[in-house]
């Protein structure tokens, strides 16, 4: 039963689906060189496959641990770092995290931080929304300008106001050529 529902469910891995496959044509009595060709596979494959079922059942059909170095960031780790990027802001009052900023923060390497960012998308250093300014003149300083954009002194110099990007108005003191 088991056999058959991973090599018919759509979220078994494609690998383990094939191995299951195998292992079912050998179960109907196929040899291994008619299972080979039915599944347009090796006779090698096949032989190490069935080897593996036959003496582990079941857990013989999935992936051993692959050589190298072992993970030393977990899971959780990675979850803190993502979380941490898209729900706080950093301490010291920063706009944004740099690698080297998270990466104190976290308790873990510049590179470990950059390689979670690039895995998930995450660019925390691009703003995309609009920020407020913290600064309490702000809205007088706004007015300031926007006033002056608007209504410039008779007497005083003269400005234009022009976009250099749309919906980007800037006013900047021109020369007047009139």
């Amino acid at each position: 039963m088991t056999l058959t529902a991973w090599s018919r469910r759509r979220k078994t891995s494609q690998a383990l689906a094939d191995r299951a496959r195998l292992i079912l044509a050998c179960e109907e009595g196929g040899t291994i060189g008619g299972v080979a060709a039915e599944l347009g596979v090796s006779r090698d494959m096949v032989s190490k496959w069935r080897a593996r079922f036959l003496e582990k059942r079941l857990a013989g059909l999935t992936d051993e641990p692959r050589p190298g170095r072992p993970r030393l960031i977990s899971d959780e780790q990675v979850e803190q770092v993502i979380t941490a990027t898209l729900e706080q802001a950093p301490a010291g009052g920063g706009t944004h995290w740099s690698t080297r900023s998270m990466a104190k923060s976290q308790g873990i390497s510049q590179s470990a931080v950059s390689r979670i960012w690039r895995a998930f998308g995450l660019k925390p250093h691009i703003v995309e929304t609009w920020k407020l300014s913290t600064d309490p003149q702000f809205i007088d300083k706004v007015r300031d300008v926007v006033g002056l954009c608007m209504s410039p002194p008779e007497n005083g110099p003269r400005s234009r106001l022009w976009t250099a990007r749309p919906r980007a108005c800037q006013c900047c003191p021109r020369p007047w050529r009139g």
